[in-house]
């Protein structure tokens, strides 16, 4: 299978959705082909969409990006799995179709991609005292899709960097809701030295303090935990799981991506790690040099596909 070729920018940023006026909903379009009537949806192209989401855990309306199935208008009595793609930190909802050819790539499967708001880290959590981003992406965007879009209960989930988290995060804390998680470059063990002086920066970057998230590394550890793919690592038994990281080491050009993939290194290790001792099965491809950004992690989701596609039930 070829890797995701790079497309030119062309998402649709979050204030541009923010923006936009309500747009004629799937069910006036399809007409059967929805069972009830549709959020505002934005449609980007024949089958990408751009949906707003009333969020009672977000208290604001936030976006996903959907790409829906070829056959999607012609079979109003299908239902169909959802693979769920999550960004990385200071980027949004839009990466995915941004930075890959991701609906080429589905055009012909039957299945939904999901590609839902994070905010301005790419951390999707339950921030202490702020947004809840995990009931976000777990609950209201899932019951949306299911009420909505003709979603089934099959569910896989895939992320880079920080979304890489999220897809080991969500998988690991709600055991069984996903068939397949992948990370990709993603912070696996957030308590690992240096971690959360990682995650404080990624947090201040966004003019934000850093004990908005989970509060202090050391004083609320017992948090940091609770929301730890490591920590939480016996969750993620009877998921297929995929996880590939860089070493960071001798890669050329921008010296930056390879500083913080060989950040990562130890934290993404001591997790696969530790699913080998719990006896947790999972593919993991940890390669020499590499960065932390999109040209290593196009082939790594094509890497991935095969354990996505069989999890989620469609063609590799």
């Amino acid at each position: 299978m070829s890797d995701l070729p790079q497309k030119p920018a062309a998402g649709v940023s979050r204030r541009t959705v923010a923006r936009a006026t309500a747009a004629a909903g799937l069910a006036a379009l399809f007409g059967a082909a929805a069972t009830a009537p549709a959020r505002a949806a934005t449609r980007l192209g024949p089958r990408t969409w751009d949906v707003s989401v009333p969020s009672a855990a977000l208290g604001r309306t936030a976006p996903v990006r959907l790409i829906l199935p070829s056959d999607f208008a012609t079979r109003p009595d299908k239902t169909y799995p959802v693979l769920y793609l999550l960004h990385g930190a200071h980027d949004d909802y839009t990466s995915w179709t941004r930075e890959t050819d991701i609906e080429a790539f589905t055009a012909g499967r039957d299945l939904i991609v999901a590609m839902p708001d994070a905010g301005p880290t790419g951390i999707p959590s339950v921030w202490r005292g702020g947004p809840d981003y995990e009931t976000f992406q777990m609950k209201e965007v899932p019951a949306l899709l299911a009420r909505d879009y003709r979603a089934s209960g099959v569910r896989a989930v895939a992320g880079v960097s920080t979304g890489g988290y999220g897809a080991m995060a969500h998988a690991a804390r709600h055991p069984g809701a996903f068939t397949a998680a992948a990370s990709y470059s993603g912070v696996l063990d957030t308590t690992a030295p240096g971690v959360p002086a990682i995650m404080d920066a990624i947090v201040a970057r966004e003019n934000l303090p850093a004990a908005s998230l989970w509060g202090n590394p050391v004083f609320n550890l017992l948090t940091w935990r609770d929301f730890n793919p490591r920590a939480r690592a016996t969750g993620l038994r009877g998921t297929a799981l995929y996880v590939s990281q860089g070493s960071g080491v001798g890669g050329g050009g921008d010296p930056l991506p390879g500083i913080l993939e060989s950040a990562l290194w130890p934290s993404a290790q001591g997790f696969a790690r530790t699913l080998a001792l719990m006896g947790i099965p999972a593919t993991t491809h940890f390669y020499g040099g590499g960065g932390h950004d999109w040209a290593h992690w196009k082939p790594e989701f094509t890497a991935s596909w095969p354990i996505l596609a069989r999890a989620l039930g469609v063609p590799e």
